[in-house]
This record gives structure tokens, sequence and C-alpha cells, in this order.
């Protein structure tokens, strides 16, 4: 998501770096490349004509201060408007301050991701906000939809209500909020059913359903990929029925990004959270700021840090830090650090979050970083014995061919496993013996393995 508008973006900031100060002339010419760059990500022209605005009037005569250079200076003229544009700085949250139970109505277009997205909604106000959850399919239409948000419910261990044949999506809104009431739950989440297109008959249902259960949030579930079509039927659903927010879906696809940066200004609905992968826990909340960030080639560390902080266990990962650095470390922490890179997501969706990143992906092209070996690499170690991920050295020449062979790989795949983990220990073992001291003194050439050069600039830490 961005990729090509951030991509475009780092250019005309690029060519400003060398000005001394901004004329009216060099901002007309870098606002014409970033309108074209909105533009070609999908964004709505009436959003582009008044984000060009906004920013050339900020930026004509920005000076270089201290040692922002003015492409750093527009930069910042732009990231500001970003964030208006995205619906300005600060998350806005769902609401839960309200009389229990709280109904949440989830309405949208067939195949946007709605029953998913109310699943995982549930799990994610379960997870951090322990509420009591009850989830209630009312799509009557699509076979096997009631059975399909079951399943989630079951999966995620939050309730669901019973499917009762023969009723109308009003009197399931009912007997939901009912059960709601009577059994104690702080959330209704009512799942309406969809259409391929917006009809007349989809949208009295939802007013009907509306108005008995008088929804605290109204959310409207619309698929990233689908670009300017998912803010036009945002704009219709609002007009017709009143949203409270946004739920983007397909966020981590390679979309263009204009439905994210022009749904709030055509709607003036926020966008309250997106949907970032398959997953039930593949949710997250909508940050301007840190959007507006990875566009620019910041990158989200603020986000990274906090995915972090949420999937992985810090005490496991200290606890291989402190084997790492003794240089005793096994096959068995090996594959524990591969499962908690796993539990990060995707290599490429982490790359985003770091700051410079954009150029390396752009340098890639559409090629995917590689992480089959470290798959082949658990795969391996699972086809050894305990004794053998404990103690390496002991894997010789017999070894190393049911090894293989057990795992699906050849032997020079497990020496090569065992020669880069070889290394490794080496490298650590050689860290832990000179001590931080001895490193600044001696440079990066001292625990690199021979023959491998350290970076340009002699190699010292600094």
């Amino acid at each position: 998501m961005f990729d090509r508008l951030s991509g475009k973006l780092s250019g005309v900031f690029d060519g400003l770096s060398k000005r001394g100060a901004l004329s009216e002339a060099d901002v007309q010419e870098a606002m014409r490349e970033v309108r074209l760059a909105m533009l070609d990500a999908d964004v709505a022209l009436p959003v582009v004509k008044d984000f060009v605005k906004r920013v050339q009037e900020k930026a004509v005569g920005q000076e270089v201060l201290h040692n922002i250079s003015p492409g750093q200076a527009v930069a910042k003229v732009v990231n500001d408007a970003l964030i208006e544009s995205l619906g300005g700085a600060g998350v806005v949250p769902l609401t839960l301050n309200a009389v229990p139970p709280i109904p949440y109505l989830m309405v949208g277009l067939q195949g946007s991701g709605k029953t998913t997205t109310s699943a995982k909604i549930a799990a994610f106000l379960s997870r951090r906000e322990h509420k009591k959850i009850l989830l209630a399919s009312l799509d009557t239409y699509r076979p096997a939809a009631q059975l399909q948000l079951e399943q989630l419910a079951n999966q995620i261990n939050v309730a669901s209500l019973p499917v009762v044949q023969g009723q109308n999506p009003v009197d399931i809104a009912k007997r939901a909020m009912e059960v709601g009431r009577n059994q104690g739950y702080d959330i209704v989440i009512l799942d309406t059913a969809g259409r391929l297109s917006i009809d007349d008959t989809l949208m009295a249902e939802v007013e009907n359903i509306r108005d008995l259960v008088h929804p605290v949030e109204t959310l409207l579930v619309v698929d990233a990929m689908t670009g300017q079509d998912a803010v036009h039927t945002a704009k219709i659903f609002n007009e017709k029925i009143g949203i409270t927010g946004v739920v983007m879906t397909r966020m981590d696809g390679d979309a263009r990004g204009g439905a994210a940066l022009s749904m709030r200004a055509i709607t003036g609905a926020p966008i309250k959270l997106v949907g970032v992968g398959e997953k039930v826990d593949a949710l997250q909340e909508f940050h301007p700021e840190r959007v507006a960030s990875r566009i620019l080639g910041l990158g989200d560390i603020a986000g990274l840090v906090e995915k972090a902080t949420e999937t992985l266990d810090v005490e496991e990962n200290e606890r291989l830090a402190k084997k790492m650095l003794k240089g005793k470390f096994d096959l068995n922490d090996y594959s524990a650090q591969i499962n908690q890179i796993n539990k990060m997501g995707s290599i490429s969706g982490i790359m985003d979050m770091l700051p410079g990143m954009g150029k390396i992906k752009e340098k890639l092209g559409d090629k995917e970083i590689d992480t089959s070996i470290l798959k082949r690499h658990q795969a391996i170690i699972s086809s050894m014995t305990k004794a053998e991920r404990r103690n390496p050295d002991i894997i010789k020449a017999s070894r190393k061919k049911r090894i293989a062979a057990g795992s699906g790989s050849t032997v020079q795949e497990v020496n090569k496993l065992l020669k880069q983990f070889n290394e490794m220990a080496s490298m650590m073992k050689r860290l832990n013996k000179l001590g931080v001291k001895g490193l600044m003194r001696q440079g990066l050439s001292a625990i690199l393995p021979k023959g491998m050069n350290p970076p340009p600039g002699g190699g010292m830490l600094r």
C-alpha cells in the first residue's frame, strides 16, 4: 500500500534538496509532480486539488533552518497536509462508553470482508478491552453466512447467537439485543447482509435494523483494493443510513492508497480500523500520523514497537539474547527465534515500518523477499533428535543424510545451515570475549568470520 506514491513523493523532495530557499516557481513545479503522483495513486480529484492548494500556500518561501533542507521543509508541510487529509492527528476509537449491551451495526457490500471483520473486531475488543462480546449474523441470503460467523466466533472464543431458521433480519437483531441484555454482554455486533451493489432493498433492510437497535456504532466495511469505488460506496451509505466510521480491509495489499486519502474528505466519516491480513488478529487502529509517515518513507517505528509488544514473547527474547551473548545458544534456540520472527508477519510488512526502506524495496521491484530459507531451516531442525539440536557438533555424515531425508532437503542444505549456525556462534563467542571496549578498539573485523570485510568507514563503532 502507498509504495508508488511514496516513491514518487521521495523523488520530489530529493529534487528540492539542493535549493537554498523555495521560490514560488520551485513549489509550483514540485506540486505538479505531487498532483500527478496523487492522481496516479487513485486519490479523488477534489481531494488532490484541495491538498495541493494547502501545501502550496504553506510551502512558498520556506527557509532552510538549521540543518533542514528545502526538501525536508516541504516534506514537513506535505506530512501535515497528509495527516489532515487522513482525518487529523490521533486515533478515532470505537465507542465503548454507553449503556450495555452496546449495539455495533456492521454494513457494507458483499465481498468486502464484513463477516471476517466482525469477528476481528470481536477478537480485538475481547483481547484489548476485555469486553464480553456477542456476534450475531443477520445475513439470511448468502448460503452458510450464519455458519461462517459461528465458526469464526468459536475460533476466537467469543459467543455467537444461535441460528433460528426462518427468522428475518429484523427479528434476529431484536433477539440478539434481548440475549445481550439478559446474559450481560457488553457489546452486540450485528453483521448485516451485503449485496453485490447498493439497491433499495438492501438500504431499506439496514434502515429497519438501525431504527430498531439504535446502534452506537455503524461501521462500514470497504475493500481498499477497490479504490474510489470504496469511497463512492461510503458516500452513499453515509447519506442513506449515516455511518460513524469506516473499516478498510486489505490495507496490506498492493492497492494505490487513494481510498484511504479520500475517505474522510469525501464522506466526513473517519477511518477507525484497518485490516492488514487474513488472520483474526490482523486488525489495527488507524493512525493518520503513522500512515502519513509511511507514505513519506519515514517508517512507523511506533507501530513496529506496538506490534512487537503484542506479538513477541519478551521473556523468551531476553532468554535467547542472554544465551546468544554467552555463545551458549543451540539449534532449539535458533528455531525459537524463527518462530518469533514469523509471529511479526511478513518481512515486507516489517520493512514498510522501518525508515528509509522504501528505496530498498523500490530497487527490489516486484521481487519478494525470500523467507523460504527460514521454513527450510525449521524443517531441517525438526528432523533432528533432541541431542543433535543441543549439540550440533555430533552431526556427522550419516546423521546429515538422515536429517536431509526426513526434512525433504539435501545434505548440502543441512551443511549450509550448520555452517551459518557455527559462524553465528563463533561471532557471539568473540563478542563476549572482547566486550564493548574491545569491540570499540578493534572494530567489527574482530568478530566477523575470516574473509568477511567490515562495512565501509573503517568498521569501527561510533
